[in-house]
């Protein structure tokens, strides 16, 4: 049974991206309040303004307007973008080296600071250090079984710490000091201050690409084997029951209380209250999902669009109005701390 969750709404259109150039391909992408900025597979970096507008009749609409681009003045794509907004800086990502850039001119940091001999990186949401200018940053590294944290400031970057996996790892989330690794053949729990690892389950990462996604305090959303979205806690634990997911999943992200995946042809969403899937949106030849301060952004190669969820109020109209009580008072309880106080009592 499907619940009207989110509408697909278009962002940026291909033509504001490319014009007429077809060999122009995004890569990645970053969004940081109104700021989104693309990185292509030709060395650019655009940066576009994001602006939402609802009409008369509560439609939602987004209007991007360019703001500049820049060439980073390599032959290779640019393949992860990350906002530090408290430092105002872009870590960019491009042939191995990590770049930082000025959020609003696009210009790399006079002292030219960089980090190199990564394959890809995190950000940590939950810093340790305790200092608000300064971001804490895990990067896979080129060494073989290696990985390193750095704290990254306004304009220079200092390591931390080296720490080496049993196998070699080829994604990473950070919370405090707990590593979640996708390694080849397994994912881990890595706490690099101690030093201690705790296996979490199997999973080959030849055959399909590894997920690893903090979604909150000490939890992490990982593609488990059989096509599962597992939740595990830095303890090694699942305090939720998984959800299943298609077998080629590309990329997840949680928009509460839903959680939402990616595959080759559909965007799926599945409900964390009663893990049953609750939508299907046919999307192709989508290779991004992913969400910032709780907006879920997919793209494909060409274009730009945001999944926009419906008010809560009115999923649990439409699925009373269609008889459905009992998963209507499942979303209205499980998701009361995100429904106004006098909207829920009604």
């Amino acid at each position: 049974m499907s619940v009207k969750a989110f509408k697909l709404v278009s962002a940026v259109e291909r033509e504001m991206l490319m014009g007429d150039k077809n060999y122009i391909n995004i890569e990645c992408i970053e969004c940081c309040g109104k700021n989104l900025y693309i990185g292509t597979n030709d060395c650019f970096i655009y940066h576009f303004l994001l602006d939402e507008k609802i009409s008369a009749a509560g439609k939602i609409t987004f209007a991007a307007t360019k703001q500049l681009h820049k060439y980073l003045g390599l032959k290779k794509p640019v393949s992860e973008l990350k906002a530090a907004s408290a430092l105002t800086r872009l870590l960019v990502l491009c042939d191995n080296t990590i770049t930082l850039v000025n959020m609003m001119n696009l210009e790399p940091v006079p002292t030219g600071a960089r980090i190199k001999g990564a394959v890809t990186f995190a950000l940590n949401e939950n810093p340790v250090s305790g200092d608000p200018f300064c971001v804490e940053v895990c990067i896979i590294s080129v060494k073989r079984r290696t990985v390193q944290m750095f704290m990254v400031f306004e304009d220079r970057v200092q390591i931390v710490k080296e720490v080496f996996t049993p196998e070699q790892p080829c994604a990473v989330a950070v919370d405090g000091y707990y590593l979640c690794l996708a390694l080849t053949t397994q994912y881990i729990i890595l706490n690099y201050n101690t030093g201690v690892s705790q296996d979490l389950f199997p999973y080959c990462s030849d055959e399909k690409r590894p997920i690893v996604k903090r979604i909150g305090r000490h939890v992490f959303l990982l593609a488990g084997p059989g096509g599962l979205g597992m939740f595990a806690t830095v303890d090694g634990i699942s305090q939720r029951a998984p959800v299943h997911w298609s077998e080629n999943v590309i990329g997840a992200a949680l928009c509460f209380p839903y959680v939402v995946a990616l595959d080759d042809e559909f965007i799926t969403v599945h409900s964390m209250l009663d893990q049953q899937q609750k939508q299907t949106l046919p999307f192709k030849e989508g290779h991004i999902l992913q969400d910032f301060e709780g907006k879920v952004i997919v793209a494909t190669n060409k274009g730009v669009y945001i999944l926009v969820p419906l008010p809560l109020e009115k999923q649990i109209q439409d699925l009373l109005a269609s008889h459905r009580v009992e998963e209507a008072l499942v979303l209205a309880k499980g998701a009361r701390r995100n429904i106004p106080k006098e909207k829920f009592q009604v």
